[in-house]
């Protein structure tokens, strides 16, 4: 959990003898066409002599191996293979890794540390979109939006509809526990506090001297005071199961939980007893077992809200991402320091 510096670079390896080396870009092909406009390929494409290949094909060790051979730079996405020695045998030349999404988890390797080669994530472009989500849930929350709109759409008498639910609320005077002080935590923080609501936040790594520290409490007390709880902290050992059976039942009754950050974070079945029960309302983008099958328990109940794990996947945040991963191959192109670089110990806590 915690605010998120910008890091250092690590000094680049020299390649200035190729002006326009070759960069493997692997995006996913439900994706391919979203991170560059016209203008932000085109400069890409000057920075680099670029070869495209999906990341599916590129489990094939042979097809790994011909695409790597030469190349200097991979600008990789979700389902990228993972970077172990193996790979990184068949990939001499690599000298810098931009990851267009968030999370390299999956991506990297003790191997890959100890190379010392550079990577940057582009994860900064998708925080004002999840936030943004992370608001729409916590507005429908409050209206209780799920509850009438299933009322209407079982065939509820119009009058047995409007009380199909508490009263609504107003998102001004709310009271909002947030969990992780993170990028996305942030800005739904600011988001929250312009419409008029009171903020709390749970996160062990804010600093002195941030400004958030003035709002934050302990994880009992979060849970116990707040209207709405949001959840903005990625997935660590730390985190994973944070919120136990115990935790959800420290929420006061009507409470509302939004998710879209990790499932991992909230033991599921605990979630689900506590929202199938009707004591919580809840909003949920991400999910233990994704896709999330036809006959799944959550997709009948009346107080729940879901959408299909796109909190980050609006155009906006694809093309920030996309000029975000033009601006970080140009700075390292240079010798710049990077931006939106990443090291082992900073993954650690950032998930």
């Amino acid at each position: 959990m915690g605010h998120t510096d910008n890091a250092a670079t690590p000094a680049p390896h020299n390649i200035s003898d190729n002006p326009r080396p070759r960069t493997l870009l692997s995006i996913p092909e439900h994706e391919a066409d979203a991170f560059f406009t016209a203008e932000s390929w085109a400069e890409l494409n000057e920075l680099c002599d670029v070869v495209e290949a999906r990341p599916d094909a590129l489990q094939d060790l042979e097809c790994f191996r011909d695409v790597a051979q030469g190349t200097s730079i991979f600008i990789t996405a979700w389902g990228f293979p993972r970077l172990e020695s193996e790979r990184l045998e068949l990939a001499p030349e690599l000298r810098f890794v931009m990851h267009a999404a968030s999370s390299i988890q999956t991506l990297v390797s003790d191997e890959f540390w100890a190379a010392g080669i550079p990577i940057a994530q582009a994860g900064d472009a998708m925080a004002p979109s999840v936030a943004e989500l992370s608001l729409t849930f916590t507005l429908a929350l409050l209206r209780r939006t799920p509850r009438f709109d299933h009322a209407l759409r079982s065939g509820a008498d119009w009058s047995d509809a409007r009380t199909a639910a508490s009263r609504p609320r107003e998102i001004s005077g709310a009271r909002i526990g947030v969990i992780g002080a993170s990028r996305t935590g942030r800005r739904y923080i600011d988001m929250c506090r312009a419409l008029g609501a009171e903020s709390t936040v749970y996160d062990p790594y804010i600093h002195e001297g941030d400004e958030l520290r003035a709002y934050a409490a302990d994880l009992p007390e979060v849970l116990s005071s707040c209207d709405v709880i949001a959840i903005h902290a990625p997935e660590t050992p730390e985190t994973r199961g944070l919120l136990g059976a115990a935790e959800l039942a420290a929420i006061k009754d009507g409470g509302l939980l939004v998710n879209t950050a990790r499932p991992a974070l909230v033991d599921e079945d605990a979630l689900y007893r506590e929202v199938s029960s009707g004591r919580l309302d809840a909003a949920l983008d991400v999910f233990g077992n994704e896709p999330l099958p036809a006959g799944d328990r959550w997709r009948n109940l009346p107080n729940v809200l879901l959408t299909p794990h796109l909190g980050g996947a609006t155009v906006d945040s694809r093309h920030r991402a996309g000029w975000i991963v033009v601006s970080e191959v140009r700075r390292f192109l240079r010798g710049e320091p990077l931006q939106h670089a990443l090291t082992s110990d900073r993954l650690k806590v950032m998930g």
